[in-house]
């Protein structure tokens, strides 16, 4: 199993930038697609990217698209969410998740908070 832990959640203004980070342990991370989810208070979790095993592939939800950046790096065992142009909606917990090529989101942090102020 792996276990996941975020960091790097904060309080910025709008347009401002936060990069998260995701430190896996228990096995390489490489083994695993990697994504970040985000739930908002009285909403509930939703997709907001993921990257392959590679890294080679990517994808995001239209709210975030041009604004945030996942990478993954299979050598620190970390994966990142670099995001930019910050709205208050983005405010949320976020959180770091792992899956098996051929499995649902089984691995999940604890989450970090991300609150945007207007």
């Amino acid at each position: 199993q792996v276990q996941l832990v975020e960091s790097g959640g904060g309080l910025v203004q709008a347009g401002g930038s936060l990069r998260l980070s995701c430190a896996a342990s228990g096995r390489t991370i490489s083994t695993y697609f990697t994504g970040w989810f985000r739930q908002a208070p009285g909403k509930e979790r939703e997709f907001v990217a993921s990257i392959s095993r590679s890294g080679g592939s990517t994808a995001y939800a239209d709210s975030v698209k041009g604004r945030f950046t996942i990478s993954r790096d299979n050598v620190k065992n970390t994966v990142g969410l670099q995001m930019n142009s910050l709205k208050p909606e983005d405010t949320a917990v976020y959180y770091c998740a792992a899956r098996g090529a051929l499995e649902s989101w089984n691995y999940w942090g604890q989450g970090t908070q991300v609150t945007v102020s207007s």
